[in-house]
């Protein structure tokens, strides 16, 4: 018997039958109706061969800056069905980079600062689907625990109704219970606190890596080279020019440039974009010690004076402590990154008193990164109001690292569907500036 309509090509034989029916016809509507009964198959595969060959090729969009926003927008426009270029100086995760270092703090707390809890819940959920997809941790759940300063508890007091809209577990613990699960806190200055057990820490220059590793596996070009400060703000411009003298010519050009943003645009940007120095410090634990790792305390977030945060653990690397004060202005790409004397004093303090069981402790190492600050610290997504293929994306303001994943699918879309951005996000918000 004859295969017909079965997913099996048709018999020669079975072919000439039905044409001859076709010819014998004398309505030509019910011969077609005769072979879409008899090979629907092969009809189905010629329409779409049709619709191939008349499809306009690929948009081609370049994106500019491979860390946490441009490296995770990339891949979202690649799977969108756009040819993506993704171009770095120094290439993902690297020690300039606003998006470089070990780890980042990834927490749904945000207090009455949004839309950001809702762009957490959403981030959480894309880097545990994408770490499954790998194989490879990227986000580590130790917890996150906030300590309520008895001056002002306003993020831990607004939170709880925007964690649980946005599906993020957290815990209200009263000051007795907070001391009962990790006794090495000394919590004087401690009202109460607010814990997230499912929020932790991320990898980060990892993370950029492992995400730079699969857009190239899924089909798209990466490219290690500068974009020269010039004339990007002019009206025309037929590609971008790139430190290596050639030039990329795209449909759309996305520019994720963390703190560069404002030499790229000074005219849009400029000043608008403040890069920060933020030092960073490893304290040695205890020899035999789990107190201090991940094991035995979640990430930790103080307000009691000023906001200090800290990642207990991460691959033996130290216990990681930080200042979230904006530091002075800095340079990312010339600047000094040794620590000061006074920085270090001031957390070697910090340290003895709110966890005992580490004062004077042995210093491991130090960084020194920055924050890419915009003057309300909410992120900078839009185009560009001259260039209409240009997008704009900054503005992490030292809380963006952990969004990358939601911030990419929201900007990929954007970009793919001509949509406007969120006004919050947008450059228009800037112009009551004097």
């Amino acid at each position: 018997m004859e295969n017909v309509g079965l997913g099996v090509g048709p018999t020669r034989r079975c072919m000439l039958k039905m044409s001859a029916c076709v010819a014998a016809s004398s309505n030509a509507a019910q011969g077609i109706a005769l072979l879409r009964l008899a090979f629907p198959n092969i009809l189905r595969r010629s329409r779409q061969d049709q619709t191939k060959t008349k499809m306009p090729s690929k948009t081609h969009i370049a994106v500019i800056g491979a860390g946490a926003f441009g490296g995770w927008t990339a891949l979202h426009l690649l799977r969108r069905g756009a040819r993506v270029t993704l171009i770095d100086s120094w290439g993902p995760g690297n020690s300039r980079a606003s998006s470089g270092g070990e780890t980042r703090v990834i927490r749904g707390a945000y207090g009455p600062n949004q839309p950001y809890t809702e762009m957490a819940g959403r981030a959480m959920q894309l880097w545990r689907e994408h770490q499954k997809r790998w194989g490879r941790q990227l986000m580590f759940p130790i917890g996150v625990l906030w300590m309520a300063a008895e001056a002002d508890d306003t993020l831990e007091r607004s939170s709880p109704p925007l964690l649980r809209k946005a599906g993020i577990p957290y815990e209200e613990l009263s000051e007795h219970e907070v001391g009962r699960r990790w006794p090495q806190i000394n919590l004087e200055g401690v009202r109460w606190g607010l814990y997230e057990p499912e929020s932790g820490f991320l990898t980060a220059r990892i993370a950029c890596q492992a995400v730079l590793e699969a857009f190239l596996s899924e089909g798209g070009e990466y490219r290690q080279a500068a974009v020269p400060p010039g004339n990007l703000e002019e009206t025309k411009w037929d590609g971008l020019p790139l430190s290596d003298n050639s030039k990329v010519v795209a449909d759309q050009y996305v520019f994720a440039c963390g703190p560069w943003l404002g030499k790229l645009f000074p005219e849009i940007i400029g000043s608008r974009i403040r890069a920060t120095r933020q030092e960073v410090f490893f304290f040695g634990t205890p020899a035999g010690d789990d107190r201090y790792t991940e094991k035995k305390l979640p990430v930790w977030g103080d307000h009691r004076a000023r906001f200090i945060y800290g990642i207990p653990g991460n691959q033996g690397r130290g216990f990681k402590v930080a200042d979230d004060t904006r530091g002075a202005d800095f340079d990312p790409t010339s600047g000094d990154r040794a620590v000061s004397a006074d920085g270090l004093k001031s957390m070697r303090e910090y340290v003895g008193l709110r966890f005992p069981g580490l004062k004077n402790a042995p210093l491991l190492e130090t960084r020194v990164c920055q924050y890419e600050n915009s003057p309300d610290d909410h992120f900078i997504i839009d185009r560009h109001p001259v260039h209409e293929n240009v997008w704009i994306v900054g503005g992490g303001s030292g809380h963006g690292f952990k969004h990358g994943p939601a911030l990419g699918e929201m900007v990929a879309r954007l970009v793919t569907e001509h949509e406007e951005a969120n006004p919050l996000f947008r450059l228009t918000r800037f112009k009551t500036e004097p």
